[in-house]
């Protein structure tokens, strides 16, 4: 098992086995961003059958580390819009089949690195939601396309606009959720669905998934070097905002 700053990456059986391993959250910080990039590629070059993405404990990923980001200075604000929309853009355009199996909590950017999988599957604990307009942090290019493509156009406005929490079962009604299992059979659940993904043809998959996520790719592309938000990314209310979310209050 290889081990970098945050993921352990394991093979069982052809199929590489990501585990986000930063707690108590998972939430990601430049390191972690980073090394999400550097596993991407590395992984890219590797050729696995298939993906496997999860977390540990009560968390898939809690999305952007709040102790960390207000605190950015201009320059590492720069870098992490940077980062963010390439670590997303690497995962949603991953060739191989991408399975993920949301172990708990997947919030804000969190849940957008879930939805980068081509299967998702969850447990009934554990709350779901794109909370960045709480927080006072706008969406990257990368996040935004993604989370107009895969969440329903009538949830995508409750969970962007209003910041709301879902349970797993509404996630699941909606399609976000490829199915809700017990906590037990999460992992094996994911594993077998890779295997029957892997086990399509390999160029054909990797083209109908290029296909398929085309415009959204294409749209990424385009402004993962010069997204709008580079230079504006963070107000001066997101330190309060994100204050007030660590705290509950929000």
């Amino acid at each position: 098992m290889a081990s970098v700053a945050g993921i352990t990456v394991s093979d069982e059986g052809g199929i590489a086995v990501l585990r986000l391993t930063k707690p108590p959250a998972n939430a990601m910080d430049p390191a972690l961003v980073e090394e999400g990039v550097r596993v991407a590629a590395d992984l890219r070059a590797a050729d696995p059958d298939a993906v496997v993405f999860t977390g540990q404990d009560r968390f898939f990923s809690g999305g952007l580390d709040l102790n960390v980001i207000p605190n950015l200075t201009a320059t590492e604000q720069r870098e992490m819009v940077r980062g963010v929309n390439q670590v997303f853009a690497d995962w949603y355009g991953f060739p191989r089949p991408v399975v993920v199996a949301v172990n708990g909590h997947a919030v804000a950017g969190g849940l957008i690195l879930a939805l980068c999988g081509d299967l998702r599957f969850g447990v009934a604990n554990g709350k779901l939601g794109l909370t960045e307009v709480k927080v006072g942090v706008p969406y990257p290019v990368a996040a935004i396309e993604i989370a107009r493509a895969e969440v329903p156009r009538k949830l995508v406005r409750r969970l962007v606009l209003g910041g709301e929490l879902i349970e797993p079962a509404e996630a699941h009604a909606a399609g976000i959720l490829d199915d809700v299992v017990d906590d037990g059979a999460l992992l094996g659940r994911a594993l077998d669905a890779a295997h029957g993904l892997a086990s399509h043809p390999r160029r054909v998959y990797e083209t109908v998934k290029r296909q398929l996520r085309a415009v959204a790719l294409e749209r990424i592309g385009a402004s993962i070097d010069a997204d709008p938000l580079v230079d504006t990314w963070l107000g001066e209310d997101t330190a309060d905002a994100a204050a007030a979310t660590l705290r509950g209050g929000r």
